[in-house]
């Protein structure tokens, strides 16, 4: 199992890297939240261990990233032991929350309780869009036509940014989750960064990107990805 800790100390980062290992388990280290919302999306980690704070974007801001497209769980490791700093966590899409210095022993019983309530494995989805088949695992897209099969390159951020839909279909992701999840929370107004990429995607997955049927824009909301089949 993949275990990703986000933490401004450097101590800290390497004990829990060693003892983590020591128990069996793979992991990857963030010393800051852009780096950790980087590493969740390029390494799927099945659990995140993360301090709130972190420079940059905080804990918070990366939960709030995380969450717009993982359901992977979510630790609060922090030194912040106020009532308040537990309830925004915890609001903000955090499973549980314990407060530094903690025993390690505490620790592992609640990596061990929060890995028990969700598979190991999530599978990524292969998903249809009329003709158009998407393969999350194999990074592919391919639309069927009467002559052949042909392949559609997407961009990385393409990438993201259809995934987050896939992950989410049918229903509405704000504005906001997409910008903060892809580009961070200093880019969360930067909404001319969507239409383009919304037009884009449209162009490729589309039959007709005038009319879409598929992605479609709820006006000053966010995006929903309709149609969709497996």
């Amino acid at each position: 199992m993949k275990i990703l800790i986000a933490d401004d100390d450097a101590q800290i980062l390497r004990a829990l890297r060693i003892t983590l290992t020591a128990k069996g388990y793979s992991v990857v280290t963030a010393t800051d939240g852009a780096e950790a919302i980087s590493l969740a999306i390029d390494e799927r980690p099945d659990l995140h261990l993360i301090d709130l704070g972190m420079p940059g974007l905080d804990g918070l801001d990366v939960i709030h990233g995380v969450r717009g497209w993982s359901q992977a769980p979510i630790l609060v490791v922090s030194g912040r032991a106020g009532a308040a700093d537990k309830v925004e966590a915890l609001d903000a899409g955090a499973d549980d929350y314990i407060t530094k210095p903690f025993a390690v022993e505490e620790l592992l019983a609640r990596i061990r309780a929060l890995t028990r309530r969700v598979p190991q494995e999530e599978a990524l989805p292969v998903v249809r869009l009329g003709p158009v088949t998407i393969d999350l695992a194999a990074h592919s897209v391919t639309r069927e036509t009467p002559e052949a099969t042909r392949q559609i390159r997407l961009t990385p951020t393409e990438w993201q940014f259809i995934e987050i839909l896939i992950r989410n279909a049918g229903k509405l992701v704000t504005r906001q989750t997409i910008l903060t999840s892809i580009w961070g929370t200093e880019h969360a107004e930067d909404t001319g960064y969507l239409r383009l990429y919304v037009s884009q995607l449209r162009s490729k997955l589309e039959t007709d990107p005038a009319n879409p049927v598929h992605l479609i824009t709820e006006p000053g909301m966010g995006y929903r990805l309709e149609g969709l089949t497996t």
